[in-house]
């Protein structure tokens, strides 16, 4: 129960939908008994012989069934049979009119509680997502996040908010039919009552194991996502390896294991419903034949219409026993989906990040790497590397793939954060330093061009969103994106499709470049933005970062000599350490590492 209260805790404030509700629905449940209740009168009405006899007042107000047979009796006397039969039914579709009336606004009461579950619930996964640090993402499926966000949410949502209406609600109905049934024959309603505790102990063997299967149709659907998300992704390569066979396999037989999870939850589930109904119908005919023989014999103070009425009441009973049944089944389903829910929520970042609360707004002096080490697991990535980046300088980062470079790049706008070692931000550490004013700060372009499916003038506004038209423009044309733009069918409003599709990779680039001109950042991280360029896009792109790098601080990953040798640093790492540092012509003297990385022609020549 502590995972239902935890789920529930999201539909605050509760009390704004729980008292109008209870209320409601307990309008709703007297006038929805009496609907069936005033049969009684109806049938004394059209069958009974009403002569001399005496309408006697009810002692206590409790007795419904003798204010039924006074005012009933009362009518008939004063009014004729007639006018009596009119009162009744004239009373009978009151009831039911006022009984729907209140059952339709505590079903949007309901609704809107529904809603709020699922508002409150998705902005918190969503938001906790969002504030996960880098790491957590290398180690989770896309497709298994998106499945908890969208599909269990969902699932929740209506799992809880049901059981909770099921729970409000069917009690009273219950109660109310109970209180009836007692008061027309106290002898049958304790006989006939046994049947409520056996229908609930048999349902509750049938739905035992729905939770284990939910919680596995759960993970089994989020495999399913990923897969999808996976192939929708790597379309082009999995075409171009002629895998298209081979991942539809795979995608169907995970959707076989799905659906067959999915069977065998819905057979159980569906297995509940006639049980309760069989053991009803098996209770209201052993009544007929025990009440019945009561009526025929005379014994006891059952009318013939009283009876009737009794039966009919006791065959409406299970229908909120049955609904509280059912939604025990229901909430088993709720509940593994509201696990995985939970468990999102309960994830913790493998680093904490190290929220600071000086904000930084340009970049003075230096930022300054004093021995830092930084591990993937358990493997050392970055082992006590130290170096300045000098404001207005650019730094280079070179050196042989898994050497480290890109990790040291993601250390700066604290992505991740240092296992050891510190780095400062204008001689203040960056444990103090605010994340968002430092990201506010950083201009990042990366080798992968990350564009969402929009209009390019979106994409390059993302960084401004306020930016205007004119400022957009400017920045296309210092990133030379302007012309390729204007060529497009719609322009700047032209939509670039899901991660740019629509564009080569050149274009792609320079509108990343666009955005970062944008932006108009002090600090430059530029990832390998030229290396999967071809010889004219490149030269269009390395106009572009020239342009861009002007007048900032610069740290770039690259493999083109031309951007590494006009660099003020460079730092050649090696198996996580800085093996050499210093000029392009000073580490050629040196002949060392990068003097070999140069001869090898692991640069290639602009």
């Amino acid at each position: 129960m502590h995972t239902y209260f935890r789920l529930l805790s999201y539909a605050r404030p509760i009390s704004k939908y729980a008292f109008p509700y209870l209320l409601l629905i307990i309008l709703a449940t007297i006038f929805n008994t009496l609907n069936i209740a005033l049969l009684a009168p109806l049938l004394s009405t059209l069958f009974e012989e009403q002569q001399n006899l005496t309408a006697i007042k009810p002692d206590s107000w409790l007795d419904i069934m003798g204010w039924f047979d006074y005012l009933t009796l009362s009518a008939n006397i004063n009014f004729g049979a007639q006018k009596a039969l009119k009162w009744t039914c004239l009373a009978i579709l009151s009831s039911v009119l006022l009984s729907n009336i209140f059952k339709y606004f505590s079903q949007r009461i309901m609704e809107n509680l529904r809603i709020q579950t699922l508002l409150n619930l998705r902005k918190t996964l969503f938001d906790h997502v969002m504030n996960m640090d880098m790491l957590y993402f290398n180690d989770q499926r896309k497709g298994n996040i998106i499945a908890k966000i969208a599909s269990d949410v969902q699932v929740v949502q209506f799992s809880v908010t049901n059981t909770l209406q099921v729970l409000f609600k069917e009690p009273f109905q219950l109660i109310a039919y109970l209180f009836v049934l007692f008061a027309i024959s106290f002898k049958l309603t304790l006989f006939s009552i046994l049947v409520l505790p056996l229908s609930a102990w048999v349902i509750s063997k049938i739905v035992r194991k729905l939770k284990a299967q939910a919680k596995e149709a759960q993970e089994r659907f989020g495999m399913m996502i990923s897969y999808l998300d996976e192939a929708l992704s790597g379309i082009r390569i999995i075409k171009g390896f002629n895998a298209t066979s081979r991942i539809k396999d795979r995608f169907h037989q995970e959707n076989i294991q799905y659906s067959e999870l999915g069977r065998k939850m819905a057979y159980r589930q569906q297995l509940g419903s006639p049980v309760s109904e069989f053991l009803g119908v098996l209770m209201v005919t052993i009544l007929v034949l025990y009440g019945g023989n009561l009526v025929i014999q005379g014994q006891g103070d059952l009318s013939a219409a009283a009876f009737i009425t009794y039966i009919a009441i006791f065959s409406q009973i299970m229908r909120p026993a049955k609904a509280l049944t059912e939604s025990f089944s229901m909430i088993n389903t709720g509940l593994a989906a509201g696990e995985r829910v939970l468990e999102l929520i309960d994830e913790k970042p493998k680093h904490e990040e190290l929220q600071g609360n000086i904000a930084v707004k340009e970049l003075k002096d230096k930022i300054r790497f004093n021995q830092v080490s930084f591990a993937y697991q358990k493997e050392l990535v970055l082992n006590n590397v130290s170096f300045d980046i000098e404001r207005g300088k650019t730094v280079a980062l070179v050196g042989p793939s898994g050497a480290g470079k890109s990790t040291l790049m993601d250390l700066i706008p604290k992505f991740i954060h240092p296992l050891s070692g510190e780095i400062s931000f204008d001689g203040i550490s960056f444990s103090n330093v605010s994340s968002e004013s430092l990201r506010s700060i950083i201009g990042i372009v990366n080798q992968d061009s990350i564009l969402f499916n929009d209009s390019i003038k979106n994409n390059i506004a993302f960084a401004n969103p306020n930016a205007s038209e004119n400022q957009i423009m400017e920045a296309a044309k210092i990133a030379n994106a302007h012309d390729f733009i204007m060529e497009t069918e719609n322009g700047y409003d032209t939509n670039i499709g899901d991660r740019g599709v629509k564009l080569s990779g050149g274009q792609k680039q320079r509108i990343c470049i666009a955005r970062a001109v944008l932006m108009n950042p002090p600090v430059l991280l530029l990832d390998e933005a030229t290396s999967s360029l071809d010889a004219e896009s490149e030269y269009l792109v390395q106009d572009a970062l020239n342009k861009l790098m002007e007048n900032r601080t610069s740290l770039i990953i690259a493999h083109r000599l031309s951007t590494i040798q006009k660099a003020d640093l460079i730092l050649v790492l090696d198996q996580g350490k800085v093996a050499e540092q210093g000029t392009h012509f000073e580490l050629l003297f040196k002949e060392g590492i990068y003097s070999r990385l140069i001869d090898k022609q692991q640069f290639k020549k602009a």
